[in-house]
């Protein structure tokens, strides 16, 4: 009789590595979590230490190893491992795998005037061309360059080739196998502004604009490859292959099921994270979107349009703390559903800008259309209405740069809890869209890649039909939802 085979899936976040274990189904069996310290700075610097991601990392499966253990499970049974990671945070080292300054995390405003640079210096067109991002400081690169214009060591490190740049992903590799593997993946690599979509390679010659000859760069492969292999520190009995390293937000793409063309998914919490698969060739935004791969196998890469909102469960936050509407969130959509439609009220939630497609980041926020039958109710809704709203107005922009109309868009994150959100979303994008109760879903996307690249899952094909607790929610014929939709985008457009 064959063994079960197990996935040990790492989803190394911002503020938390989670390690699971999931099954031949894809059913998540064991969970380990542990709380990671991140600073922040009035600078505008924010810093992880890489030595404590590396042991944090280590707790998480420890004690995810416990509880599978505890359960009657065989831990000889763990056919490979995948990582999913928090994105465009990175480590510098040295040959002996020391690191050379803190980790700087993608949430870091250091490199503001060295955007400015850049781009005076006429970078843009190239940079958007070759990598499909854009000069901001939220890649990698335009906060590298300014360790090299102000750390010493850095400098001297690079102009030397003695420095080992890595993504998480490739500092955790580094770190399972003593330094023998030095690799990422197409996801991780498309968020450094080092990568070239076309040729799948680092652009030596971004690098040598951007004054970085010198630095070492981590080998390229699929999400879905063989990275090497590890006991994990000693945790594990035997050595087993590391077979999936993806960025969080693809890898969420992967375990939502965005195999084809047309499908896309959205992350619902604070923000909102939107990748669309555009299929097997990259498309250039002409509307505020940037283009990545979305994720990649032996033979096969696909890419995607991705596009941020700034604030969708944060306008709620604000509703509750600072105007008192509600005690609990949970509470919206029972309110939202007291009243009859919005009553002429919008709510534009930019308080701290709007993102895609608008990318208008010193606009405030706004409420628009109160009267004095205006409720507190009204207010509410109009706040939800936003969050359809502004995913409509992400996966309009998505469909005219990449001449196609969704498929399906696969939804998760705190807000799908909220059904009035989601039926008014199905009924605007005249979609069937789709909730997954599966909360950690990145993790499951990285054990679907590691589980393809192994054998325990037997194709791409196969993954639809693995076992999924998913709430579809079908559009409703609303002859007056369009009409609603075009008051919003007078609302935006009326500054």
């Amino acid at each position: 009789m064959n063994r079960k085979k197990y996935i040990l899936a790492i989803d190394q976040g911002t503020s938390s590595t989670k390690t699971l274990i999931f099954d031949e189904a894809g059913i998540a069996i064991a969970k380990g979590s542990e709380p990671l310290h991140t600073s922040y700075f009035d600078n505008g610097f924010v810093e992880q230490d890489p030595e404590s991601i590396y042991q944090n990392v280590l707790i998480s499966v420890r004690k995810c190893l416990e509880q599978f253990k505890d359960k009657g499970y065989d831990i000889n049974g763990i056919a490979a491992i995948g990582i999913s990671n928090q994105r465009e945070t990175f480590v510098v080292w040295d040959k002996e795998g020391k690191p050379l300054y803190p980790a700087v995390v993608w949430q870091c405003k250091r490199s503001v005037q060295i955007c400015e640079e850049l781009k005076q210096e006429g970078l843009s067109k190239a940079v958007n061309e070759k990598t499909g991002l854009v000069i901001d400081p939220y890649f990698s690169a335009t906060k590298l360059i300014w360790l090299f214009k102000n750390n010493r060591q850095i400098k001297e490190a690079v102009q030397d080739g003695n420095i080992y740049f890595g993504t998480i992903d490739t500092w955790l590799l580094y770190k399972f196998t003593n330094g023998k593997e030095y690799a990422t993946d197409y996801t991780n690599a498309s968020r450094t502004l080092f990568f070239n979509l076309h040729t799948l390679q680092w652009d030596d010659e971004l690098i040598k604009q951007f004054g970085l000859t010198g630095i070492r760069l981590p080998q390229l492969k699929p999400s879905s490859s063989l990275f090497g292999e590890t006991t994990l520190n000693g945790i594990l009995p035997a050595s087993i292959p590391v077979t999936a390293l993806i960025g969080d937000s693809h890898a969420a793409a992967f375990g939502e099921g965005c195999f084809e063309k047309g499908t896309a998914k959205a992350t619902l919490g604070t923000g909102c994270s939107i990748l669309m698969n555009i299929g097997d060739k990259p498309v250039p935004s002409q509307n505020g979107m940037v283009t990545t791969v979305c994720w990649s196998v032996e033979g096969r890469v696909d890419y995607a349009l991705e596009g941020v909102i700034v604030s969708c469960g944060a306008t709620l936050e604000w509703l509750k703390n600072k105007l008192n509407l509600f005690t609990d969130s949970r509470e919206t959509e029972a309110m939202a559903n007291a009243v009859a439609d919005n009553g002429g009220v919008y709510l534009i939630p930019a308080f701290s800008g709007l993102g895609s497609p608008h990318w208008q980041m010193e606009r405030r926020a706004s409420i628009t259309g109160m009267s004095f039958g205006t409720a507190k109710n009204h207010i509410v809704r109009a706040a939800l209405e936003s969050i359809p709203y502004q995913i409509k107005d992400v996966i309009n922009a998505m469909e005219s740069d990449a001449n196609l109309s969704l498929k399906e868009l696969n939804t998760n994150g705190g807000i799908t809890a909220n059904k009035f959100v989601m039926q008014f979303m199905a009924s605007l994008l005249n979609k069937t869209v789709s909730n997954s109760d599966m909360a950690d879903v990145s993790a499951l996307g990285a054990a679907y890649l590691a589980g393809l690249r192994t054998g325990v899952y037997k194709n791409i094909s196969s993954l639809k039909h693995l076992e999924s607790n998913k709430i579809f929610y079908s559009p409703l014929a609303d002859n007056k939802i369009m009409n609603y939709y075009k008051e919003w985008l007078n609302a935006i457009n009326s500054k």
